[in-house]
């Protein structure tokens, strides 16, 4: 499966949602004719083996970062954080940031998609405006969700946009500038 779904995202990638078939994906996998469909017998259920395995490796790259204890200074920690993160998806893990806009924009035309989609964007949302809670912000679920809407703007200017590619320091100054709001009027911890 992971090495079908892997196959799928570099399609998406490559080519987009019309390179993705089940013949283009048992090529790019080197795998025998009909394999892909065995596994995935619809259209919808390899886009849906795509998102999952894409699901896999964002969990991967993003898990370790939402899940530990951010230190005492939160702020830098989450300015850190996200900096390296976002820098890593428009660098190494470009191509994968591009799969993955290519099937947001596919789940707004099919219901059945976006309810996986929905459903793997609160498992990013919801640490998220709980590290705002835990750094005492005066509305963590409204600056959470905007958070996350400020970091895929600057992801999606920078991969698909002509907003050109900002290193890692032009994305520290942008986290810093836009946390330090955030931040003015949150509480002691």
């Amino acid at each position: 499966m992971r090495r079908i779904g892997d196959a799928a995202i570099e399609i998406l990638a490559d080519l987009g949602l019309r390179g993705l078939t089940h013949r283009a994906v048992d090529a790019a996998a080197g795998l025998p004719p009909g394999s892909t469909s065995n596994l995935a017998r619809s259209r919808a259920a390899l886009l849906e083996l795509a998102l999952a395995r894409l699901t896999e490796l964002e969990d991967e790259h993003f898990g370790e970062l939402l899940t530990r204890p951010l230190p005492a200074d939160r702020q830098e920690a989450m300015i850190e954080l996200l900096a390296v993160s976002t820098c890593k998806m428009i660098g190494p893990d470009r191509r994968r940031s591009i799969a993955r806009y290519e099937l947001a924009l596919e789940a707004t035309r099919r219901p059945e998609l976006r309810a996986v989609y929905d459903d793997i964007g609160r498992r990013y949302r919801e640490p998220t405006v709980a590290m705002f809670a835990a750094a005492g912000t005066s509305d963590p679920a409204r600056q959470g969700r905007q958070l996350v809407a400020f970091t895929e703007g600057l992801l999606f200017d920078a991969v698909v946009g002509a907003g050109g590619t900002p290193t890692l320091d032009d994305l520290r100054a942008a986290f810093t500038e836009y946390l330090s709001a955030v931040f003015r009027d949150a509480s002691p911890t």
